[in-house]
């Protein structure tokens, strides 16, 4: 076990040392925006609980992000009333600036936050944490989508968070299963770590922490939680949604181009053994094959989704070419990172124009699939041509995945063994000799 750490190098994990008198634990921090009726309640309930059952020193801060109701005055008043609660006031919204601040500055050596609405059952707390304690890992995570969890939401809900993390373990090949449960903790001296390279500072906050946590070799822990859906919850769902895409399209353009400065965080063990070539393990095509599916499969739901919004304002032709333009940028980013392993920016800028290559064969095989389409059909519906559409880009698909593997993104050829040097020959050395 390596035990030394560079300056801004994750340290190894051990055991918490026993906290000096009056320092917390644990330190969990309860984001909050106009919710004067449900933090009184809530936090006083946290409170007791923690009490109860907690066998350590605590503290419940609760951030309140710029409400404009008189969530203050309760946060303020709760701070009075109980001696391990405190507040913040910040004066910007965001929860992953609220988390950011208060994790920053707090003195706990493990690091948490929940809901206010208390959504997860309190019973999973400890186990969330005690991990931490132990060093046995760095984060740790609820998780509605293990198979022991007792979930109770909406369809709407559940649909719209088996997609997103679908989306992430597709595109960033993410191993970790639930990433928006507001249920979660981490050690301090990890997020000191992490923290000033998370850019985002709302709801994509939890996501970013994570894929950046998994990079650096981090180990995550989850735990199953109940959860029982608020159905008075003031999240917006569309907006968040289409918040955290655009984070996932950012942090994955980063990884790809090597941007992100993941050479500032050092493994806590050294090598992850699932990092190693082992002797017997499918690597090669089996894996690419397995990658490229994946990536092909989003980039065709992407696709479909352009294709349907350009086709409101052009003809089907025009559509198609730009809602294939865009998506083929895209998923030559992402094979090349994800499917193929090519890191850094170099030889980016002449992928993408191979890849273009590519895309117009495609183009080809999807237009001529349209005429074709058009000549057979005066006035074909919408769902027949996304049928064709469908069939052409199964044909251009194999044929993309062969393009990329022998021609852009080839196996490197090993190095030619160098030429033993010839040596003269002594008996007709001599025989010139004389």
């Amino acid at each position: 076990m390596r035990t030394d750490s560079s300056p801004g190098s994750l340290p190894a994990r051990e055991h918490l040392p026993a906290a000096g008198a009056g320092t917390p634990v644990l330190d969990v921090v309860v984001p909050v925006y106009n919710e004067e009726k449900d933090l009184g309640p809530c936090v006083r309930r946290l409170h007791e609980h923690l009490t109860r059952t907690f066998p350590y020193a605590f503290r419940i801060t609760v951030a309140d992000n710029a409400s404009t109701d008189r969530t203050p005055h309760v946060a303020a008043r709760l701070a009075g009333d109980l001696a391990a609660v405190r507040s913040v006031r910040l004066e910007q919204k965001g929860r992953g600036r609220a988390l950011r601040t208060v994790w920053s500055a707090s003195d706990a050596p493990v690091l948490a936050y929940m809901d206010v609405d208390l959504s997860t059952d309190l019973n999973a707390l400890l186990p969330l944490v005690a991990p931490l304690i132990s060093g046995h890992s760095d984060l740790a995570i609820g998780s509605r989508l293990a198979r022991s969890s007792r979930v109770v939401r909406g369809a709407k809900r559940e649909f719209i968070s088996r997609g997103y993390n679908l989306i992430l373990r597709g595109s960033l090949q993410v191993r970790f299963s639930d990433a928006q449960c507001g249920f979660k903790a981490i050690r301090r001296d990890v997020a000191q770590v992490l923290l000033p390279l998370v850019e985002d500072t709302g709801w994509f906050f939890d996501t970013e922490m994570l894929v950046l946590a998994e990079r650096a070799g981090c180990r995550i822990h989850e735990v199953p939680v109940d959860w029982v859906d608020d159905p008075d919850s003031t999240v917006h769902i569309v907006r968040t949604a289409t918040e955290d895409l655009k984070g996932v399209w950012r942090v994955g353009r980063a990884l790809a181009t090597g941007s992100l400065p993941l050479d500032r965080l050092a493994r806590p063990f050294g090598d992850d053994p699932r990092d190693r070539d082992l002797t017997g393990v499918p690597q090669g095509l089996a894996r690419q094959l397995v990658g490229f599916c994946v990536v092909g499969a989003l980039s065709t739901l992407f696709y479909l989704l352009l294709y349907s919004g350009f086709r409101h304002f052009g003809g089907s032709q025009l559509a198609n070419a730009l809602a294939l333009l865009v998506s083929a940028v895209a998923n030559t980013a992402a094979n090349r990172r994800l499917t193929f392993g090519v890191r850094g920016r170099g030889g980016a800028v002449r992928h993408q124009a191979q890849g273009l290559v590519v895309f117009g064969i495609g183009l080809a095989l999807t237009s001529g699939s349209l005429a074709a389409l058009s000549a057979a059909t005066i006035d074909p519906d919408h769902s027949t041509e996304l049928a064709v559409l469908i069939a052409a880009n199964l044909a251009a698909t194999v044929l993309r995945f062969l393009l990329f593997r022998a021609w852009v993104f080839p196996d490197p050829q090993p190095p030619a063994p160098s030429p033993e040097p010839h040596l003269p020959d002594p008996q007709r050395t001599w025989s010139d000799a004389r």
